[in-house]
């Protein structure tokens, strides 16, 4: 399809190349626009030359900018592509104004000179594998899961319509009046390319959100997993993982025992009978620390464990 769509609903915002040319993006901003995907790379062998100054140029108008590298699966591996888009402006920084990186992965349109299908010559299986790889290996460079632009028809036919990623944010093509059916992974999109052209630069886009949302997106809040388990009636482990993109600052866990018995040892924290406190002063992004507790107790059966609670979250852990 092509031509012009009207503005579809929620935050509007565009997507630019080397192909759209200089920008005005102060334009951009008065009419309305919020965000900008920017490409910045191809396969491993090419970078938009008009990276730096659309990329900057959205940032300095007051978009929130993202950029977006366009999969050559064929060529090499998944994680080899995400390096070089990491290393050639795909990196996500904490600043508020950067959106987490895009996998533009669609049907092949230099089928007259690389003599591969639409789906590169890849089986379904191998493109999954392939996705996998660049999302996982950004997600381990950054916290962040890549977003994922794609087709409907295009996920359909060269991932067997895979389940598999629904942790990434999706940014639906479709040129029309509306999103239309979604691929397996998602039951909703994030972002809708719903022009190829309209009354902005580049391509026309909306967030599926609010304003607020969208910066968000952009610069989420700090996100821990906390997990523990009870060995045995003497043995409790706390596990406390960075599952987020910033460092957690000042972990503090408090933990108090019950069914009669009294902690006698934990490594780098302070106790008392059958109270615990134990802090971390910085858990980096990625990493996880693990407490293990001893404990004593006055009696050989029945329940006993321990309550713990870190920031909003609350564990009960039990052993008989």
């Amino acid at each position: 399809m092509s031509g012009v769509a009207q503005a579809a609903d929620g935050v509007p915002g565009v997507d630019v190349s080397n192909w759209t040319g200089d920008i005005d993006w102060a334009s951009v901003a008065s009419g309305g626009g919020k965000f900008a995907f920017v490409q910045a790379t191809e396969g491993t062998n090419y970078l938009n030359p008009s990276f730096d100054a659309q990329y900057g140029g959205a940032a300095d108008a007051g978009l929130i900018r993202g950029a977006y590298h366009f999969a050559q699966p064929h060529e090499s591996n998944g994680a080899a592509q995400a390096d070089y888009f990491l290393q050639n402006g795909g990196n996500w920084v904490a600043d508020g104004l950067t959106l987490p990186g895009v996998l533009d992965i669609e049907d092949n349109p230099y089928k007259d000179k690389n003599g591969k299908n639409s789906c590169y010559g890849l089986s379904t299986a191998d493109m999954v594998t392939w996705i996998k790889d660049f999302t996982t290996k950004y997600q381990q460079a950054t916290g962040r899961h890549a977003i994922i632009y794609t087709t409907t028809s295009w996920w359909r036919t060269c991932t067997g319509n895979s389940g598999k990623f629904a942790a990434n944010p999706l940014w639906l093509a479709r040129w029309g009046g509306d999103p239309g059916e979604l691929p397996k992974s998602w039951k909703k999109h994030t972002f809708w390319q719903s022009a190829e052209k309209g009354t902005l630069a580049g391509g026309q886009n909306s967030f599926n959100g609010s304003e607020s949302q969208l910066k968000e997106l952009a610069n989420p809040p700090a996100k821990a997993t906390v997990s523990g388990t009870a060995k045995s009636r003497t043995t409790y482990t706390i596990t406390v993982a960075n599952t987020g993109p910033h460092p957690l600052k000042d972990v503090k866990i408090s933990g108090r025992t019950f069914g009669g018995q009294r902690v006698v040892w934990a490594r780098g924290c302070k106790f008392s009978g059958t109270a615990l406190k134990c802090e971390v002063k910085e858990v980096p992004r990625n990493h996880k620390v693990t407490f293990t507790i001893k404990t004593r107790p006055s009696r050989s059966k029945g329940t006993v464990g321990i309550n713990v609670t870190v920031g909003p979250v609350k564990l009960t852990l039990k052993a008989r």
